[in-house]
């Protein structure tokens, strides 16, 4: 939603692919196009491209959560691998050449040691979930088309992306679970695993990436979006209690928060997007507070 707004802001005209939910969509209405699609239906994504022929495609649709994969690992595969497989198939039979974005994941870095860090778009696979092995076919169907077919394709590994509207990601989760306990909603604050560390951009400077890629990428290529810091993941919760003025009690390695594997250390080298003049902005504290802030207004 963030992505729509900064490209309708460019008098871009926007077409928006849904499968059900909307409500991150409603300051734009009447200002994008929304249409219903389910990107593991074939025939449907064929008649959307085929119908728009779209001179940019951002691909961001998939299955992006870590353990709702490993509870359905084969809605993961169908979503991520097949869906992008008939997106760019889509593309082909309609003849025509857009720049494409396809979002790929740092999860598909998987386990990494000390002396990998930060992590390089060389460094290989070593994936510890079933949404990491699915992005690994996703980036690969991507790199597969470009050289195959000379498709304008960009692949982009995402590290841990937040700010205002995200769900399920720990800084969106965290900061949701402070405002619940501040009015009451909840009696604590239900966290899992806090010894990792992570890379996390602000959605800003995420998307600024983006279209920078689209003017300067080379097409066929990988880039790293991330912050290229580390952040302790028990920091970060540090950060948000100092931002409430409630007491909140805070309860660790809550069953449903754990992942069956949890890589420990995640921090991004950014250098390749550093070159085309790319930075990011925003600072974490800034990132929390206006995540929480959402949430106080929101929940």
């Amino acid at each position: 939603s963030h992505l729509a707004d900064f490209l309708v802001n460019k008098g871009i005209d926007v077409y928006g692919t849904v499968n059900e939910e909307t409500k991150n969509l409603g300051q734009l209405k009447g200002r994008i196009k929304i249409i219903r699609c389910d990107i593991s239906d074939k025939k449907s994504v064929e008649k959307i491209i085929s119908d728009i022929r779209p001179d940019y495609i951002f691909h961001l649709a998939a299955q992006s959560f870590v353990i709702v994969s490993w509870q359905d690992p084969e809605n993961t595969f169908k979503t991520n691998i097949l869906g992008t497989l008939y997106l760019l198939d889509a593309v082909r039979k309609a003849k025509i050449d857009p720049i494409i974005e396809i979002a790929c994941s740092s999860a598909e870095y998987g386990m990494t040691y000390k002396d990998e860090i930060p992590i390089k778009e060389e460094k290989g696979f070593r994936p510890s979930s079933p949404y990491a092995v699915s992005k690994i076919a996703t980036d690969m169907i991507g790199e597969l088309y470009w050289r195959t077919y000379k498709m304008k394709i960009l692949r982009i590994r995402f590290f841990n992306i937040s700010g205002p509207r995200k769900l399920f990601d720990a800084c969106s989760d965290f900061a949701r679970g402070v405002a619940e306990v501040e009015k009451g909603i909840k009696d604590f604050l239900a966290v899992g695993n806090l010894d990792g560390t992570r890379d996390i951009t602000d959605y800003r400077d995420a998307i600024n990436a983006m279209w920078l890629l689209t003017e300067k990428g080379a097409y066929g290529d990988v880039y790293n979006v991330c912050s290229g810091n580390g952040y302790k993941v028990r920091d970060i919760i540090k950060q948000l209690l100092s931002m409430s003025k409630s007491k909140i009690d805070v309860k660790e390695k809550q069953p449903e928060k754990l992942r069956p594997i949890d890589d420990p250390l995640f921090i991004g080298d950014n250098s390749k997007m550093r070159k085309l003049g790319w930075e990011p902005q925003i600072p974490l504290e800034q990132t929390l507070r206006d995540t929480l802030e959402y949430w106080r207004r929101n929940l």
